[in-house]
């Protein structure tokens, strides 16, 4: 619900492993190295999973209060009648149970990095005190008439638009342009394909030390699979994706996860009734999802044998391969489970066990 920097650690991919190649990835480390230094409120967008704990994390490490604590509240993981009293404090007596005075995740982050994730979530109360704390640097603890100094530097994350949430009166606009002074937007990994080598590569590493297993290198055709696949859940879902291959070795595992859903009731479309529409579109585009489910489908009913599935569907060969390619499925069957090997003597030595929280490690 709350973490220090102290308690929670995160350690970092390398930098260019971080930010990748692209453009839109190149401008968001520039912006951090230009800001790190100064004490400017600092807005991280971009969809879940996109790594905007670990640009917080850098920017911490980069200011100058990197010696100091980094203190993270995880906003709506904390219910509405608590969340005062975490981010605040309270005096003893304040109310039944308060048995002693209780120091806030704001003065807590004094001289340090105070990290609102989800921010978009905080009721418009608390807003109003954070509000206060952004234009003086005073608060008071619940219980208390004093009012406090503190000196922090804010830095908030969001999933969504909060100019949406300003319009249907849910977010404050005046909280909005104090913590916006710098607002850093990540872009969602379907976006950043050409970073998706690096990515992968650096987790299959980095779950290979964890797990002490060594996966076989992922086939062309899962790579192109994986190239032309959205990633709903960016680079968190890739990472899931990985860690999974590194410990079962499956790569029909990996490939069927990236399969899409078929439609339980025959062909469905999602239509945007918002504007006029293209019968045509629609139906070349249903069309085309329904012949790559029933390629698939022989495909795997053929155990992957593209020349039985090209006899089965009546094509030519040379026809398959390319709605095999212009779809982005594998054209070689996917790796099955890895077998278990069987360990020589010299071999059987005993290996440290994996505590759990380190077999639950996630970077995004």
């Amino acid at each position: 619900m709350v973490q220090t920097a102290e308690s929670a650690t995160t350690t970092l991919p390398p930098i260019d492993v971080l930010f990748g190649k692209t453009a839109a990835m190149q401008a968001v480390r520039n912006k951090i190295e230009r800001v790190a230094e100064t004490d400017v409120p600092v807005l991280i967008q971009g969809e879940s999973g996109t790594g905007k704990e670990l640009c917080v994390h850098l920017l911490h490490l980069l200011s100058q209060r990197a010696r100091n604590s980094l203190v993270k509240v995880s906003c709506p993981a904390i219910p509405h009648s608590l969340i005062e009293t975490e981010l605040f404090g309270y005096e003893k007596g304040a109310f039944t149970g308060a048995m002693h005075t209780k120091l806030g995740r704001v003065e807590q982050a004094h001289n340090g990095t105070l990290f609102l994730d989800e921010v978009g979530s905080l009721d418009l109360n608390v807003q109003s005190k954070l509000l206060q704390v952004l234009q003086d640097g005073t608060f008071t603890r619940v219980g208390s008439h004093e009012s406090r100094f503190i000196a922090t530097r804010l830095v908030t994350a969001a999933n969504g638009d909060l100019r949406t949430q300003v319009d249907s009166g849910t977010f404050r606009l005046d909280f909005l342009f104090r913590i916006n002074a710098v607002t850093i937007n990540l872009p969602p990994l379907r976006q950043r394909i050409q970073d998706l080598p690096v990515l992968i590569d650096y987790f299959i590493e980095h779950y290979s030390k964890i797990f002490h297993q060594t996966p076989d290198l992922l086939s062309k055709s899962a790579m192109r699979l994986m190239q032309n696949y959205q990633w709903p859940g960016n680079i968190r879902q890739l990472e899931n994706l990985i860690r999974s291959y590194v410990l079962i070795g499956s790569e029909e595992a990996l490939v069927a996860e990236l399969m899409p859903d078929q439609p339980r009731n025959g062909v469905t479309a999602e239509i945007d009734l918002s504007e006029p529409i293209s019968l045509k579109e629609i139906t070349r585009k249903a069309t085309h999802d329904l012949e790559r489910q029933i390629i698939l489908k022989v495909l795997q009913a053929n155990s992957w044998n593209r020349q039985k599935t090209a006899k089965w569907l009546q094509i030519s060969y040379r026809s398959l391969l390319y709605k095999l390619s212009e779809a982005g499925m594998p054209e070689v069957p996917p790796r099955p489970l890895r077998p278990t090997s069987i360990k020589r003597p010299e071999d059987q030595v005993a290996r440290p066990a994996i505590s759990a929280a380190v077999a639950r490690t996630r970077l995004y």
